[in-house]
């Protein structure tokens, strides 16, 4: 019992959570001046909530964006790789449709051989279908710089085939709506008889 009360008497440690009240002459508590020092703290704690929160957000919403730009980051990059690998086989594909053009030396090699080459040359043709490659360009096409290179021009009477492709030289391709490869061509040049020399 007697530790109880000198427990009692002895001051206890300030608690910086204990609110300290402000007194008045008399020695009673001052409750105007308590009351305004609270809403003080309390307006000093919201507006340092405040401060937090939209720190956080904007944290937050850097992340997010952060987020996005990297996927997207990857997403080109990977896509940039595949177009490279693919734009690699084109020349594959080129020998392929050089050895077919010449359909008379073509049926007289050997038909087992033939049949070996047709089937490699058709799983080529797969894995460009797998992809989203497009083969372009076809004689009567109407010339566009965007997608053909003109490496020649033929000469015509007819009005009707001005600006459209003559003949194709090299097959184009494209990555869904990217070209990969522009194809080359010879284009019609429309030039009326009596200006010929």
């Amino acid at each position: 019992m007697e530790d109880e009360e000198k427990k009692e008497s002895e001051p206890a440690e300030k608690d910086p959570e204990i609110l300290e009240f402000e007194y008045n002459e008399d020695g009673e508590e001052d409750l105007r001046k308590t009351v305004k020092k609270l809403r003080g703290d309390l307006t000093a704690c919201k507006k340092e909530k405040e401060e937090y929160l939209t720190g956080w957000q904007k944290e937050r919403a850097d992340f997010i964006n952060y987020k996005k730009e990297e996927e997207l980051r990857r997403s080109n990059f990977s896509e940039s790789v595949r177009e490279r690998i693919l734009t690699r086989f084109l020349s594959v594909m080129d020998s392929f449709n050089m050895a077919f053009a010449n359909q008379e030396v073509w049926n007289k090699v050997d038909e087992n051989w033939r049949r070996g080459v047709e089937y490699i040359h058709s799983q080529l043709n797969s894995v460009f279908e797998e992809y989203g490659v497009n083969e372009f360009g076809e004689e009567g096409d109407i010339f566009d710089p965007n997608l053909y290179h003109s490496v020649e021009s033929v000469k015509t009477d007819k009005k009707e085939f001005e600006h459209k492709v003559a003949k194709v030289v090299q097959k184009g391709y494209k990555l869904g709506d990217r070209v990969l490869r522009a194809a080359q061509v010879s284009v019609f040049e429309y030039e009326p008889d009596g200006t010929k020399d």
